[in-house]
This record gives C-alpha cells, sequence and structure tokens, in this order.
C-alpha cells in the first residue's frame, strides 16, 4: 500500500494537478477569509469554511478523476490487477495520496485562526471545530469521487459524474423542500430508488437475478409496509433525505456542535465508497 501510495502522491506533485488544487483552494479560502473576518470583522472562522463548502464541488472531480479512469484507459490497471497486492490496500494507497494533498491545504488553513487570534478574541474551539468537519466533509467526497472514477475509463465522464453527484449532496436540503410530503408521493420516491439502486448494483455485478430478486422482494416489503399503515410515510421522504444530508452534518460544526455522529457518519461513507469501490475492481478484475 505504501509504495502505491507514494507513487499516486508523486503523480500529484510531478504534474500540476497537486499544485493547482492547493493554490484554487487557498485562493478561495483566503478571499473568504478576508471578506468575513477582515473587512466584516466577524470573529467567526466558522463563517469563511461554511461559505466555501461549495468549492468542493468544482475541486473534488478534478482530483479524482484520474485516480482509476487513467489506469483504466492507458490499461495500467492491469498490472494492479495481476499484483499480489490486495485490491483493498491498492484502494486505500490511492484513496489517502489524495487525502494526504488536501489535507495540506487543511494544514495551511490550521494558521488562519491563529492569525485572527492577533487581532481579537474568538473562539478556538468553533474554529477548529469546523475545520475538523471542513476535513471530515472532504474525506467523504474524496472516497465518492474515487469510487466513481473506478466505474469508467473517462477522466471527463468521472469529473462530470461526480460533479453531479456532489452538487445534488450540497443542493440536497433546498430539493428535499420541493418534494411533496404525502405518503403515496413517498411511496413512489422510494420505489424509483429502489430501481436505481438495483440498477446500480447489476451494472457492478452484472447478475440480473441478484439484482431483480433483492429489488422485487425490497418493492413488495415498501409495498406491505405502505398498505398497513401508511401513515408511516407522511414526510418520510424529508426525514430520510435530510440524514442523509452530509452538509447538513456539517453545517453542526459551524454552529460550535462536535457532533460525534457526524463523525461516524463521514466515516462510514469513507469505508462504504471504499468497499464499493474494491467490489467494482474485483468485478473488473476477474470478468
Amino acid at each position: 500500500m505504501l509504495a502505491i501510495y507514494k507513487k499516486e502522491l508523486k503523480s500529484y506533485f510531478t504534474s500540476m494537478t497537486g499544485y493547482v488544487f492547493i493554490a484554487f483552494f487557498l485562493v478561495i479560502i483566503g478571499i473568504y477569509y478576508v471578506i468575513y473576518n477582515m473587512i466584516q470583522l466577524y470573529a467567526n472562522f466558522e463563517y469563511v469554511l461554511s461559505g466555501v463548502s461549495f468549492i468542493f464541488i468544482l475541486l473534488v472531480p478534478i482530483l479524482t478523476m484520474r485516480l482509476m479512469a487513467e489506469e483504466k484507459k492507458q490499461k495500467t490497471d492491469q498490472l494492479l490487477f495481476t499484483s499480489p497486492l490486495p485490491v483493498g490496500k491498492i484502494i486505500a494507497g490511492k484513496f489517502f495520496a489524495v487525502l494526504t494533498v488536501f489535507l495540506i491545504v487543511m494544514g495551511i488553513v490550521c494558521l488562519y485562526p491563529l492569525i485572527l487570534l492577533q487581532f481579537g478574541s474568538l473562539s478556538l474551539k468553533v474554529a477548529y471545530g469546523s475545520i475538523l468537519g471542513f476535513s471530515l466533509l472532504g474525506a467523504a467526497y474524496i472516497a465518492i469521487g474515487l469510487f466513481i472514477s473506478a466505474l469508467t475509463e473517462s477522466q471527463v465522464v468521472a469529473a462530470v459524474v461526480s460533479f453531479v453527484v456532489i452538487l445534488i449532496t450540497a443542493l440536497m436540503d433546498s430539493l428535499v423542500n420541493l418534494l411533496p410530503k404525502d405518503n403515496k408521493s413517498a411511496w413512489i420516491i422510494f420505489s424509483i430508488i429502489l430501481v436505481i439502486i438495483c440498477w446500480i448494483a447489476y451494472i457492478m455485478m452484472h447478475n440480473l437475478t441478484v439484482s431483480l430478486s433483492v429489488g422485487i422482494v425490497a418493492e413488495i416489503a415498501l409495498t406491505v409496509i405502505y398498505l398497513l399503515k401508511p401513515t408511516l410515510f407522511d414526510g418520510l421522504v424529508s426525514k430520510v433525505f435530510n440524514w442523509f444530508s452530509v452538509i447538513a452534518r456539517f453545517d453542526n460544526y459551524t454552529k460550535g456542535v462536535l457532533d460525534l455522529s457526524s463523525a461516524v457518519y463521514f466515516i462510514s461513507i469513507v469505508f462504504l465508497f471504499q468497499f464499493l469501490t474494491v467490489q467494482a475492481i474485483k468485478k473488473r478484475r476477474w470478468s
């Protein structure tokens, strides 16, 4: 894993990708830092990170699009597949290399509250809590981007899909308010989600029988629950989508709440999408 990690990390700094990512990230954060803390005189560094959370939509796809897509396009993934190194360690090495590039930025950002402290007082607990939440959010998005990169050999497709997925998660709170709240609409929405999940499972496994069987069983169970107690579905769409909202969980940190459940949630996303990436690679390895 260490060899993969060193190779990937080196590749970011032998090309312009790593430097551009770090520079652009720091420029955007610096602009918000000057506006909020220096011009408007807010003694709240968390406002800066809350304002720049949109930056993941633009930068994470660029950072992760080449991780697996480039390997597949150049056929160098065959060397990885035939190596004695387990796929899980290969994926972990790639993930930690990208995470290191991101954490370099966050290490520099850790200096900002200390600079601000020279001009007045601020809550370091809230400031560094928000930095922790921002770092966890970034790690979760990187894991998602890595998984998407493993599904295609086109870097452009990987970047576009990652952009759309991260954009949806960023806008999820607003999108939830547009969804209907009645139980029948909730049943329809969850049925559509089941179809999408089964379709993704089929793409990953190429096993129509398993995907279709799981989908049918899940749909029957969902329908039975709806028929027996439809009131359970009242407002359920909003509750479920709000629970999955990564931005809402990050907002807890900007409010000074060191939410352990949110930290576990972000870490779970990292492990889940690394697991899915490994499964996607294994399917390709044996096909």
